[in-house]
């Protein structure tokens, strides 16, 4: 089992990083996309293609421990996307570096708002049908 990394503010220079081991946080653990590895490894975009354990010829490649290893795609160009512990993982053993990731859900929009107020009157739309019904 992998420890799931607690949700701390991202930093290059942290001195370590703290696990809680809840099996049931790493299935529902957010993916990071290339951008947030590039910001939590402070790499360049180019360098985490290159980290990446990818093939033209195989979409999914066998693990390898001196690679970052994106989850498994189902389509050739689908985005590359990374389990935090992964990255964890790959910036501690291979690169040496002790990085503090942080996963936040994301900000709160207008059109968020907007989707759950239109979300509340299709509810209420959906409990009037259906009493009309019975």
């Amino acid at each position: 089992m992998i420890p799931d990394p607690t949700f701390a503010s991202p930093s290059s220079t942290a001195d370590s990083v703290s696990y809680a081991g809840s099996a049931a946080a790493a299935e529902t653990t957010p993916l990071l996309s290339v951008e947030a590895v590039q910001k939590y490894l402070n790499r360049s975009r180019a360098s985490v293609y290159r980290y990446a354990n990818t093939d033209p010829e195989v979409l999914n490649p066998p693990y390898d421990q001196a690679k970052l290893n994106p989850e498994v795609r189902r389509d050739k160009d689908a985005p590359l996307e990374f389990r935090p512990q992964e990255v964890r993982r790959f910036a501690e053993e291979v690169l040496g570096l002790h990085p503090t990731i942080q996963v936040q859900p994301p900000e709160e929009t207008l059109t968020h708002d907007l989707m759950r107020q239109m979300l509340q009157e299709l509810r209420a739309i959906r409990e009037l049908l259906e009493r009309q019904g019975k």
